[in-house]
């Protein structure tokens, strides 16, 4: 015996299904422009030459900044550009050669392999998929590093990747602004 499901009908003669959100600014994102995303890489790739990165529990920004672009625009910014920044770290840190590397292109695949799951979330909720990504990745450079000095050298390395687990919400708001200022246009005025 087959069952009939009866469809409400509004006044307006459309049916609850065909109902869409009154103000569908919030559900765009717009996209940001190339310029702008490799000035942000560029930028924190020149901060992070500096010497405060010497601590360890100092939470990598390059490698924040990379992450967040692979997730947010996958199209520009994917492995080969994780590794190139990686390998300029490694040179600039005058230390094994693909450490920083690998740590960079192993945090944008876990990023583009979890990306459809990541997008669906907040930026608060991103920031706890998003830790086991920094700590897998850090923790494989570190296991090289551990192995080849034959020793093992801490867990600080661990509150790196905590913290930029937690900065990930603020990189958020201050990556997006640009494009939601484009989307708000003069909607104040009357």
């Amino acid at each position: 015996m087959a069952r009939r499901v009866r469809v409400e009908v509004d006044r307006k003669g459309t049916s609850l299904s065909s109902l869409e959100p009154i103000d569908t600014t919030p559900f765009r994102r717009a996209a940001a422009s190339p310029a702008f995303i490799w000035l942000t890489i560029v930028l924190v790739w020149l901060f992070s030459l500096l010497p405060w990165r010497v601590w360890q529990p100092a939470p990598d920004l390059l490698l924040l900044v990379i992450a967040y672009w692979c997730l947010n625009e996958p199209g520009r910014v994917g492995m080969l550009s994780a590794f190139f920044f990686g390998l300029l770290m490694d040179v600039h840190d005058g230390s094994l050669l693909g450490v920083h590397a690998l740590t960079y292109t192993l945090a944008a695949y876990g990023t583009l392999a979890l990306s459809r799951r990541l997008q669906r979330f907040n930026s608060v909720v991103q920031c706890l998929h998003i830790l086991p990504i920094f700590v897998i990745a850090k923790s494989a450079s570190r296991l090289i590093e551990a192995w080849l000095a034959g020793e093992w050298l801490g867990w600080g390395w661990l509150w790196s990747a905590i913290l930029m687990a937690l900065l990930w919400p603020l990189l958020d708001v201050l990556l997006q602004m640009p494009q939601r200022q484009l989307e708000e246009g003069d909607g104040g005025s009357v």
